[in-house]
């Protein structure tokens, strides 16, 4: 008994750990999202100034330096001389009583027609064109010389071969708008092809894609904000000349109606037609800059 006891007492004995539990800590509050404080009031109306004052002082400044000069001229009418003609005028822009004498509404679209036509046919032409010489090194050298020679030229220079060719003057208006126009997209078209990275050619040609597909998939996406750089430039140069070209020409159009007003010692609607030139030139190239800030890449 007293062995086995003695055995009892060696044994180890094994004390199992008992768990504790760990005291729950309480996770911490979210913090209140961060929120925008609204624009106040003032700062919007702050800003809203900021953009429009500067414009006004510049009409004014415009509008004073105007008003002073015909003080000291006398014969170029001021502000409110004009201002009450272009009331009158405005009434009813577009009356007719015959085939020369129409309201400024139908004189302004009969250019604005002019301009679309003459336009489309330099598109047509100037941006395929483009494509070929930016695409191709030899087509480059080969039309660069001829491009270099008659981009200079003035545009009215050309009238009296349309009027030779045509024998009207219609088309012959329509002909220096054309010739006009078609520079710039030619010249902005090919730039643009050529600063295609070769990497993106490379690929298209491992692929094997047909040149319509390079030029349909590869290069008009890539092309596009040169090429309406390109139309921009091309349209703010054919409003500017077909002012010029219906003085000479005669017929319907602002320009004609500019003529035909100096001829009547009607300097008021000279002032008037200045002003409506400028309004619609501005409006085509906006238009045009938005389409161009639309598929500009670089600004996304």
């Amino acid at each position: 008994m007293s062995a086995i006891a003695l055995k009892l007492v060696e044994a180890p004995v094994k004390v199992e750990p008992v768990p504790v539990k760990a005291a729950a800590v309480p996770a911490p509050a979210p913090e209140p999202a961060l929120v925008e404080p609204a624009t106040r009031p003032g700062e919007r109306l702050r800003e809203v100034l900021r953009v429009v004052i500067p414009p006004l002082f510049g009409v004014a400044l415009l509008i004073g330096i105007w008003a002073l000069v015909a003080i000291k001229s006398g014969n170029i009418p001021g502000p409110d001389k004009t201002w009450v003609a272009a009331v009158k005028l405005f009434a009813d822009p577009f009356y007719q009583n015959g085939p020369n004498d129409q309201g400024i509404g139908w004189n302004v679209l009969s250019s604005l027609q002019r301009v679309g036509i003459g336009f489309g046919f330099a598109a047509l032409v100037g941006i395929p064109m483009g494509f070929l010489l930016g695409r191709f090194a030899f087509m480059n050298r080969m039309f660069e010389p001829i491009i270099s020679l008659l981009r200079p030229v003035s545009p009215l220079a050309w009238l009296p071969i349309g009027l030779l060719v045509f024998q009207k003057a219609d088309p012959a208006a329509t002909w220096t708008i054309f010739i006009c126009s078609i520079w710039p997209m030619i010249l902005n078209t090919a730039q643009g092809v050529q600063r295609v990275p070769q990497d993106y050619l490379n690929v298209a040609r491992v692929l094997g894609l047909s040149e319509a597909k390079v030029i349909t998939k590869i290069l008009f996406p890539a092309v596009l904000p040169y090429m309406l750089t390109g139309i921009r430039l091309s349209i703010g140069t054919a409003w500017l000349v077909i002012v010029a070209a219906e003085m000479l020409t005669g017929g319907v159009g602002i320009g004609f109606w500019v003529w035909d007003e100096w001829n009547n010692l009607k300097v008021e609607h000279i002032v008037i037609a200045i002003f409506v030139i400028g309004i619609v030139g501005l409006v085509l190239e906006t238009l045009l800059l938005m389409i161009a800030k639309r598929f500009t890449y670089e600004s996304r």
